[in-house]
């Protein structure tokens, strides 16, 4: 059946004007392999999301998250271990961010890391133009065939295959849908179209290159989401006939429930597993988020005081260490958002003694590895990472059996330090409304006063605004933050943007407002803007004609 531009064979639609190259990525296999794995888990996800309802309701009613006593015996059991590490992933003391657009592949890829976060999430804006021709970028970086010049004459050229790092891809989180493709009438998960083409295309070329399809699993809430996660790696590789345990995957430890299940999460995934990461923007920001309208005791100060040594950030990392080792997995440090001048030596020379400073700091607590935004700071984390790892490939065998797992360290945010300004409530709205707008127009990561900015801190931004706002915050200077003080300098700071042809200001200035100072506070902020903006047909006309009969002829041959 066809309605308007929209085709459907086989309980299988697609609803976005057809790219040119789309046809390489949606072939007739690969549409049915997401059919499959769509079919085979949609009722538990909805189930998953329904219980991450039920479970915010119960904090804000006053119930504080602890560790489970259901799990308990497989925290007690000191027995189980995950898988050793794959190939490409032994060493992982420096990995770079970014999304999966053909510069920053190129970049990434030469950056001299040992592993690129290939990223389809927070850095992407999930535009169907986007998350196709990041699939193509994909496999044209493992077939050698990403190198391109800029419309300004730049030529980006690959280092040899030996020099690269591994890839780990990061697709969608679960409660992101792709309205553009339908199964059955429903719109398919945003992680599975993620995680489907690119394990469907890649899994048997990364394997014949010696290493492996892997993946970041993002915004995981609880150790059932990570089961689910390994239910689809099972399932997946059954499918395409490849051995189990091929997969890889590691989990960013970024939500604050999924803080008290560590090492259920390792367990779940145990024979897929390849460690946990700090995810430290969306860990503030899922605190706020859980904790909103809790009272002072859960009121973070300005984001850029929420410091990695605050005391509960620094419960929550030591803990992530202690369980990563404790089960043979690695231990992945934070983001080092800090993007570099060349034009400016003297700030960035102090912003690289504070890269060091952090990079030294998870070094020290038996961190394996940490992220990087920048290609600049590889060099400056390789560094730290070096002087204490030498010639291992890791430090798997310093077990931090000195820290003491607590619950209750989990959720000190009263402990935390520092105040709120006015200079902080502008820099969030700034920010915020920067990145949205940025986001619209298709760029998920997104460089404000010399940080990486993506979804994750325009979260904590418009969510420290919402906070602050219901909770009667006072600033440094004593005034209360009020809805209508922030509107004030809501519209000031976007009456000094700077605006240009083709902008999405308007539109920011519409999304900010809603999940910032309304009264009801959306769950997250990509979910209105993904639904009002992004989830109908794109492409100019010529890219639409070029792809339609190959669509077809793909569509058609689905079994």
């Amino acid at each position: 059946m066809n309605t308007d531009d929209s085709l459907t064979i086989n309980g299988i639609t697609l609803t976005a004007q057809p790219l040119a190259r789309q046809h390489e990525i949606l072939t007739s296999g690969a549409l049915e392999f997401i059919a499959q794995l769509h079919r085979a888990t949609a009722g538990r996800r909805q189930e998953l999301l329904e219980l991450r309802h039920e479970r915010r309701a119960a904090i804000r009613k006053g119930q504080d998250p602890r560790f489970l006593p259901e799990t308990a015996r497989i925290r007690n059991d000191p027995s189980w271990r995950v898988a050793a590490p794959a190939p490409g992933l032994e060493d992982r003391r420096v990995e770079i961010t970014g999304p999966v657009e053909r510069k920053m592949t190129v970049n990434a890829l030469n950056s001299g890391a040992k592993v690129w976060l290939a990223d389809m999430e927070d850095s992407l804006t999930p535009s169907w133009r986007n998350v196709i021709q990041g699939q193509i970028n994909l496999i044209d970086a493992l077939t050698d065939g990403i190198d391109f010049t800029s419309p300004e004459g730049k030529e980006y050229r690959l280092r040899p295959a030996e020099e690269r790092p591994t890839i780990v891809v990061r697709p969608r989180a679960w409660h992101l849908p792709e309205k553009n493709m339908l199964v059955d009438g429903k719109p398919v998960a945003g992680g599975i179209v993620d995680f489907g083409l690119f394990f469907y295309h890649n899994a048997r070329r990364l394997i014949a290159q010696g290493k492996g399809p892997y993946f970041y699993l993002p915004k995981i809430e609880n150790h059932l989401e990570a089961r689910l996660w390994n239910d689809v790696f099972v399932f997946a590789q059954d499918l395409l006939g490849i051995p189990q345990g091929t997969i890889r995957a590691t989990v960013l430890i970024e939500t604050i429930t999924a803080a008290f299940e560590m090492e259920e999460i390792l367990y779940e995934l145990r024979e897929h597993a390849a460690g946990l990461n700090a995810g430290r923007w969306d860990y503030t920001f899922s605190i706020i988020k859980n904790f909103r309208t809790r009272g002072p005791r859960f009121v973070l100060p300005d984001r850029g005081q929420v410091t990695m040594i605050q005391p509960f950030m620094r419960a929550y990392t030591e803990q992530l260490v202690r369980a990563c080792h404790r089960r043979g997995a690695m231990a992945i440090g934070g983001m080092a958002a800090f993007v570099p001048n060349r034009k400016d030596p003297e700030a960035n020379a102090i912003a690289f003694e504070k890269v060091r400073a952090d990079k030294t700091r998870e070094a020290n607590d038996g961190f394996d590895g940490s992220w990087v935004a920048h290609p600049d700071l590889v060099p400056v984390a390789r560094e730290v990472f070096d002087s204490v790892l030498g010639d291992r490939p890791n430090q798997l065998d310093r077990l931090r059996e000195d820290v003491t797992p607590d619950d209750r360290a989990l959720i000190d945010v009263a402990s935390c330090t520092g105040t709120i300004t006015e200079a902080g409530i502008r820099n969030n709205i700034e920010v915020g409304v920067r990145y949205i707008e940025a986001w619209l127009r298709g760029s998920g990561a997104v460089a404000i006063h010399n940080l990486m900015e993506d979804a994750a801190t325009a979260e904590i931004s418009r969510s420290q605004i919402w906070q602050w706002i219901y909770s009667h915050a006072i600033t440094d200077q004593g005034e209360v933050v009020t809805r209508e003080w922030v509107k004030e300098l809501f519209e000031e700071e976007f009456a000094k943007l700077e605006r240009f042809d083709g902008d999405r200001f308007r539109d920011a200035h519409e999304i900010f407002e809603e999940v910032a100072l309304a009264p009801e506070f959306p769950t997250f902020l990509t979910l209105p803007a993904y639904a009002r903006y992004l989830c109908e047909t794109a492409g100019k006309e010529d890219e639409y004609e070029a792809g339609l009969p190959e669509l077809e002829r793909a569509l058609a041959a689905v079994l």
